[in-house]
């Protein structure tokens, strides 16, 4: 017997950061069409639109209705701004985005990369073949904040310097003077936590600037992100589309057969795009592991599927993915790539495995130089 359940889908596919919500839309649309015996899904999308205050409305709005569980939210401040809404209704959010960690809720289920997944590795590898100096900017928010806190730890740890941060405003896309700080202080990289339209405006901004004076960009002071993904660079244009190195779990130049189904089917169901991203793999993993603890728990009983789901092992396009039954953070393969003129990765390091999250970095903690990173990236080419 097929039972039948409601499923919120929630991003933001208008607004300042839309591009790459709208990868995670299709990602988690493309998992509900895969079908699972026993199991019929109906997602009830909504947008938020990049309002703040109706990421919280529409999560009463689908709660209210009966709706348990819903896969949704890029932002770590929308995250933060619908968990109170979740543990009061005693429902499940799906957040299938990288994220800056120290949280854990019971009502949470969390698919993106952990900091010990992004950020150290990051650290690690810039350290190692680029250099020891950065500078860091962001939009001016909670991931920029505290992912830059985490690295800045991590760099001083291992003899790195910070020389400066700044932060701009959500949407903000004027960057002369903050490239001009970039280009005075002359650090060996560039460690970036713009989202959005910010995100491609400096991009074209500061590689325009550094042309201008002569200066190779890419090879001179490179960016470092742990955001940067595919939709991204095809809005950055093909001025200054290259050269930029990104920490992910997943980019689509993947070889494996999973990644190559997925890519496929993705391109088939949604030609306009944008293109697929670890972001839309993680929203694609959200609503597979939850369809799977559906059909084993045979209800939408959230205790009943949280503990379903920490017993799937799911074959993801990244590799093997699973639950952490501890922190319900996902175990995920770090991966650093370079970015290419076709708006693509080329994978320069991996993991050989899936590592386990540390979203409190308990175990992989930067603060010290000898701690063990449960993490060590293997050269891909």
């Amino acid at each position: 017997m097929t039972q039948h359940y409601r499923i919120g889908v929630m991003f933001s596919t208008t607004g300042p950061y839309s591009v790459v919500p709208h990868s995670m839309l299709n990602g988690a649309l493309l998992a509900v069409a895969e079908a699972v015996p026993g199991v019929a899904i109906e997602p009830v999308v909504v947008n938020p639109g990049g309002d703040l205050a109706r990421y919280a409305e529409l999560s009463r709005e689908l709660l209210q209705s009966g709706i348990r569980h819903v896969v949704g939210c890029y932002t770590s401040s929308s995250r933060k701004e619908v968990i109170p809404c979740f543990e009061k209704h005693d429902a499940l959010l799906w957040y299938p985005s990288h994220y800056e960690g120290f949280e854990s809720s019971n009502n949470v289920i969390y698919t993106g990369a952990s900091p010990n997944q992004h950020v150290l590795p990051l650290v690690d590898h810039m350290l190692a073949h680029v250099g020891t100096s950065a500078f860091c900017i962001g939009s001016n928010y909670i991931w920029a904040w505290e992912n830059t806190r985490i690295f800045r730890e991590a760099m001083l740890a291992q003899g790195g310097r910070v020389l400066a941060e700044r932060y701009v405003p959500v949407g903000d896309t004027e960057f002369d003077q903050v490239v001009e700080a970039i280009l005075e202080a002359r650090p060996s990289f560039v460690f970036n936590n713009l989202i959005g339209i910010s995100n491609y405006a400096f991009f074209r901004a500061f590689r325009a600037a550094c042309t201008a004076r002569g200066i190779d960009q890419p090879r001179v002071i490179p960016v470092a992100s742990c955001t940067l993904s595919e939709p991204e660079l095809e809005e950055i244009g093909t001025e200054a589309v290259d050269g930029h190195l990104s920490s992910s779990v997943y980019f689509s130049s993947l070889a494996t057969p999973a990644s190559s189904a997925f890519t496929r089917a993705y391109r088939e169901t949604f030609p306009d795009g944008p293109s697929t991203s670890a972001d839309a793999e993680a929203s694609y993993i959200a609503m597979k592991l939850l369809v799977l603890a559906l059909a084993e728990a045979g209800t939408d009983d959230v205790e009943a599927v949280k503990q379903a789901v920490t017993r799937q092992h799911l074959v993801a396009p990244q590799g093997e993915v699973r639950i952490d039954p501890q922190t319900l953070h996902a175990y995920l393969t770090p991966r650093i790539g370079i970015s290419n003129l076709e708006s693509r990765f080329d994978i320069l390091v991996e993991a050989p495995g899936p590592v386990r999250p540390d979203p409190y970095l308990v175990q992989s903690s930067p603060r010290y130089a000898v701690a063990p990173r449960n993490t060590s990236l293997k050269v891909v080419r």
